[in-house]
């Protein structure tokens, strides 16, 4: 490791190096959301000086930092195996040739879509941009970070693809196993389902010896025609009794049937007093249920987080739903907090579904480097036939025999 009052360099592996510069020296050694691990076993390196240029060089990596705020002149790393040099630069559009990782979402896509950052490059190299993500208190809570400042990681890895991905992975988490259940098939249409309209669909794929594996009911499961005074039915927790007289009888049907049951979420309207959880909830955050005041959903409140999944998210999950389709469509920032709400339901759904000691999964859209940790991920709502279903369709993710 190196650093002055203003940067640290820290040599993780012979092919990946942090970089981290600030004017105030404050630099962060707590896990982040992305970042949960830099103890890496010792590396070689060595350390000199050539024209007043700081030069670190590790069995495949060249660095030479003029120790000053990071430019293209000042801070650049060369690939011994190829001669490619990266320099220090603001990127735009796809300036360092980066190979991309996946996109947060397909709504509305028809045709090209942009994706985010990945860990490999064209020329052997990719930058990980860590320098805004949130950081882990001493609580275990995700806070915003203070101060401005970069927090780089570089990744040389050349074509070693396999190399590359384990560094990541020791560095950002692995991937969890999932369960035995989510690699079966899956039913799921956006449709104004019944209790018995939902069996008689069962039994008909019974009957041609369909195999399914997991039920998942959309949003209509929930209540969606509410009295105007609470704002649109998009949100539900309260179980829609004219299409589901007897919901446990519902959901205990699904498991004699041997499927897993997931449920569609649209959280950001938090809970509202028409909700059978209300006064619970209410109470559990000091509010007078008789006020009727909504109840706003904010992830990055512990005591908020503690009576959504206490009264509203584990009986159901007691009842029979395994896991949660969680669908937020509502953007990367919501109230004072500049954490991504998306990673928060994540981490903290995930994290939840724990506490029964069962393999734990979600069924949510990506939410940035780090998602990886959080199975299984979804895309929606991209238009049907289009060039873009085609493109993905040539690129192989769907393989005919």
């Amino acid at each position: 490791m190196f650093n002055s009052k203003k940067y640290r360099i820290t040599v993780l592996t012979s092919r990946l190096i942090r970089l981290e510069y600030r004017e105030d020296g404050r630099f962060v050694d707590e896990q982040t959301q992305t970042v949960l691990n830099r103890n890496f076993p010792s590396v070689s390196y060595t350390t000199t000086k050539e024209d007043d240029h700081l030069v670190i060089e590790t069995e495949d990596l060249r660095l030479v930092y003029d120790e000053e705020e990071f430019s293209p002149e000042g801070l650049s790393i060369a690939l011994k195996s190829s001669g490619n040099v990266w320099h220090y630069t603001v990127v735009y559009a796809n300036s360092d040739h980066n190979l991309f990782g996946t996109a947060r979402t397909l709504d509305g896509a028809d045709g090209g879509i942009w994706l985010e950052k990945g860990i490999f490059g064209e020329y052997g190299y990719a930058v990980m941009d860590d320098s805004t993500t949130a950081i882990v208190d001493e609580d275990g809570e995700y806070k915003d970070r203070e101060g401005e400042g970069l927090d780089l990681y570089f990744f040389g890895y050349g074509k070693d693809y396999a190399a590359g991905l384990r560094d990541f992975f020791q560095l950002c988490g692995s991937v969890p196993m999932v369960p035995r259940y989510a690699l079966g098939n899956w039913w799921s249409r956006y449709y104004r389902y019944t209790e018995e309209s939902y069996n008689q669909m069962l039994d008909a794929m019974e009957k041609e010896n369909i195999p399914l594996s997991v039920a998942v009911i959309d949003m209509d499961w929930h209540l969606t025609q509410v009295d105007e005074k609470y704002g649109t039915g998009w949100t539900g927790y309260t179980w829609d009794e004219e299409l589901f007289p007897d919901y446990r009888r519902f959901l205990k049907n699904l498991k004699k049937r041997g499927l897993a049951t997931t449920l569609n979420l649209h959280p950001a309207d938090g809970i509202r007093a028409f909700e059978v959880q209300y006064e619970e909830v209410a109470k559990a955050m000091g509010v007078d249920p008789a006020e009727e005041k909504a109840i706003p959903f904010d992830f990055s409140n512990k005591a908020f987080r503690e009576a959504y999944f206490q009264y509203v998210m584990h009986p159901y999950e007691d009842e029979g739903v395994d896991f949660w389709w969680i669908d937020w469509q509502q953007g990367t920032q919501k109230g004072k907090s500049h954490i991504d709400p998306l990673f928060l339901l994540n981490h903290y759904h995930f994290e939840d579904r724990k506490r029964d000691g069962n393999r734990p999964m979600i069924f949510s859209r990506y939410a940035g480097a780090g998602s990886h940790r959080y199975p299984l991920g979804f895309y929606i709502r991209s238009s049907i036939f289009t060039e873009h279903i085609l493109h993905v369709l040539q690129q192989g993710f769907l393989h005919r025999g």
